[in-house]
């Protein structure tokens, strides 16, 4: 039951509290905005760290309409839309999270300036044809979508309702969608949501995840360490008082460097080389004040020019234990550097967290401390909170989510991410808490997460950093290439999972994380879920696969490929469907159509070059029971579902001249080198059986 909208029968006075106390969550000690305010806050009404802060600025709808669009966005806040209006909407809520309520603000102010375009004189001008125009003139803007122009409609159909509660109302007439159904008004269906979002391509996320591996297992005590000495040689420096003494020992420093023509620590800033102060005066124990000072004196007018001309470093003493192949990845940790590397390790742990788990973005970015706690077992959980669908018991959105009734799953790699975060942030705070991430002045934390803009930009930072570390250590093929798909993002990383899973079984992700053991993993954590979550999709992402390997199929059955192996007749007739499907998977229950067909069960398996026709009852795989799925990674040349076609013996045959080079080579010992004639011969054997064998679609019809 709503409550009545009688709570809130007055006009509200300049200086009226935007939101209502009773509204404000649970912990918010912020300021609350006035009615006269130019700029509303959001916040009190938002207790999900990782949710955008978000604010209404009245300065920009047309002055013209700021008025009464102000006094219905008030009504909105502190107003649930009554039963009366629910009955027969059951996706619609009484009240708005804070990020949907701006949402709608931003499309009732893009009506405002198209109405002040049009001279309409205010929203009690607006006929029923106003709305109409309105809705073609949004629906026929380029990237209009279904799902876009739906919003934009749901917003003025609130809008309407809202002007009904408003305590002077406008008389809007009802917009023409409430009346005959919105379905006339909106383009067609197109795909959306993170199934439509394209995954990272292999070829970037495995470096990607590569270097934010060995962040995490290689670098970071090394960092760790780094950034308390750093913060000590920080506290020392500002502390150091100024003394005749403390500045006769700057002087003999800067002296015996310059002299020598030696380098001085420097930093950069602003795009320009500048002495490191800080780190000068806790090696010499003056203060930074006596530094700026002297370099105004006439004896030291030259030195920032000096200092330019032999820039130098700031090592730590911190001794380096990270290595890559054997070498130390840097030669000594920079105390200019460490902000950035301290970010960039957080950045790193993100990227650990949100591919190997399969989250999303807030529900990672909402994760505390003691989230992840040992067990004797060793099989690693994570508890957290779920946002998406969070609801309290009335229906509307929860903001500060709902402890998940089943924990993801936690494997090593995610583990060891989660234990530095701990060393990073405060006890009982959240692991990407934004106070701690900033690495600036210490400063308490108001409760929010890292923002999803900031890590984007972290993320294409660390990209960046990567880059050069490669270069700089003689590895230029480790460097992340540009994804064809564009920025990396946050969002990303779930969809990117799932179709990395599908379209690699048996295969690696990056430094030997089983893609198979990974959906094992993944999958048990949402086994009581109904399907849903990532599990679904993981189910799209192998539909779609077994879609484009049956399209492919087909396309080169069409052109006379060959095939061959004890499965090749049921593939044929597989491929058949393939003009069906093919590029329409967009749902759930679309992609269990395709995995509950037997009939369409079959697999590309690139690295053992055939591809599985899958019969559970035929499978060598499986020897003590059956899946809906084949164990890629296990494949026997006896398999009864086995077929190969033209592209996959000549594969063989590549792959055995591969193997035939390497064994000829001088540096590879005689029984290694008998080993690899053996596989040459096998291969080749392989490939000859299906010239033999090998069919076409026309010779079975």
């Amino acid at each position: 039951m709503t409550t009545s909208s009688a709570a809130f029968p007055l006009l509200p006075g300049r200086h009226t509290p935007v939101i209502a106390s009773s509204l404000v969550v649970s912990g918010y000690t912020g300021p609350v905005a006035a009615y006269g305010d130019m700029v509303w806050p959001l916040d009190p009404l938002s207790a999900n760290p990782s949710a955008d802060r978000k604010k209404l600025y009245w300065d920009r709808f047309p002055a013209g309409h700021r008025q009464e669009f102000r006094l219905l966005a008030w009504t909105m806040i502190n107003n649930p839309l009554p039963d009366w209006f629910l009955v027969g909407r059951p996706a619609w809520h009484s009240r708005l999270s804070a990020t949907t309520l701006h949402s709608a603000v931003l499309h009732w102010r893009n009506f405002a300036t198209w109405l002040h375009s049009r001279g309409t004189a205010g929203l009690g001008a607006c006929a029923e044809a106003v709305f109409g125009a309105y809705a073609r003139h949004v629906a026929a803007r380029p990237g209009a979508s279904r799902a876009i122009v739906t919003t934009t409609l749901s917003a003025l159909t609130r809008l309407w309702a809202f002007d009904a509660l408003s305590p002077a109302p406008l008389g809007l007439a009802t917009p023409p969608w409430v009346r005959n159904g919105i379905d006339d008004y909106l383009p067609a269906q197109t795909s959306r949501g993170e199934n439509a979002t394209e995954p990272i391509t292999p070829a970037t996320m495995g470096p990607l995840l590569v270097w934010a591996l060995r962040m995490v297992d290689d670098f970071s005590d090394d960092i760790l360490t780094a950034w308390a000495e750093s913060r000590h040689l920080t506290a020392r420096a500002d502390a150091n008082a100024a003394t005749p003494r403390s500045k006769a020992r700057l002087k003999h420093y800067l002296e015996d460097l310059t002299t020598r023509g030696a380098p001085v620590p420097s930093r950069q800033m602003f795009g320009r080389t500048m002495i490191s102060a800080r780190y000068i005066a806790a090696e010499t124990g003056c203060s930074t004040s006596q530094i700026n000072a002297l370099a105004m004196t006439e004896r030291w007018r030259d030195l920032g020019e000096y200092v330019r001309n032999h820039p130098g470093p700031c090592p730590l003493t911190t001794p380096v234990t990270g290595r890559i192949e054997g070498e130390r990845w840097t030669p000594a940790v920079d105390y200019t550097e460490i902000r950035t590397l301290m970010r960039h390790l957080g950045t790193a742990c993100f990227i650990v967290i949100a591919y190997l788990t399969g989250m999303r973005p807030g529900e990672v970015m909402g994760l505390s401390t003691g989230c992840c706690p040992e067990v004797p077992s060793g099989q690693h959980v994570i508890q957290g909170r779920v946002f998406k669908g969070s609801s309290d018991e009335e229906g509307n959105h929860h903001s500060a989510g709902t402890l998940r009734d089943v924990p993801w799953v936690a494997i090593a790699p995610v583990v060891a991410a989660v234990r530095v975060l701990e060393k990073i942030v405060p006890d009982n705070g959240l692991l990407f808490d934004a106070a701690a991430h900033t690495f600036q002045t210490p400063r308490p934390s108001d409760g929010t997460s890292l923002g999803y803009e900031a890590l984007r930009a972290r993320i294409e930072d660390f990209v960046t950093w990567t880059g050069h570390q490669a270069l700089r250590l003689g590895r230029p093929h480790e460097t992340i290439p540009d994804d064809r798909h564009g920025a990396i993002g946050v969002a990303r990383f779930r969809r990117s999972l799932a179709w990395h899973i599908a379209r690699r079984p048996g295969g690696l992700v990056a430094l030997a994380i089983q893609y198979g053991h990974l959906r094992t993993a993944v999958s048990a954590g949402y086994a009581s879920r109904s399907r849903d979550g990532i599990h679904e999709l993981l189910d799209l992402e192998t539909a779609r696969a077994t879609a484009d390997t049956l399209t492919t199929l087909h396309q080169d059955l069409a052109a006379g490929t060959g095939i061959s192996g004890p499965a090749a007749r049921r593939a044929i007739q597989a491929a058949a469907h393939a003009p069906y499907f093919a590029g329409s998977l967009r749902t759930a229950r679309q992609a269990r159509d395709i995995l509950d067909n037997p009939a369409l069960a079959v697999y590309d398996n690139p690295n053992a070059l055939l591809m599985c026709v899958y019969n559970p009852q035929r499978a060598l795989c499986h020897r003590t029971d059956t899946t809906d799925s084949p164990r890629l990674d296990r494949c026997q040349p006896s398999c009864a579902n086995i077929a190969r076609t033209d592209r996959h013996a000549q594969e063989l045959r590549q792959r055995a001249a591969a193997l035939e080079r390497q064994a000829l080579s001088e540096a590879v010992p005689g029984p290694l080198a008998e080993r690899l004639h053996h596989n040459c011969a096998r291969l080749r054997a392989q490939a000859n059986a299906h010239i033999r064998d090998r069919v076409t679609r026309e010779s079975t019809l």
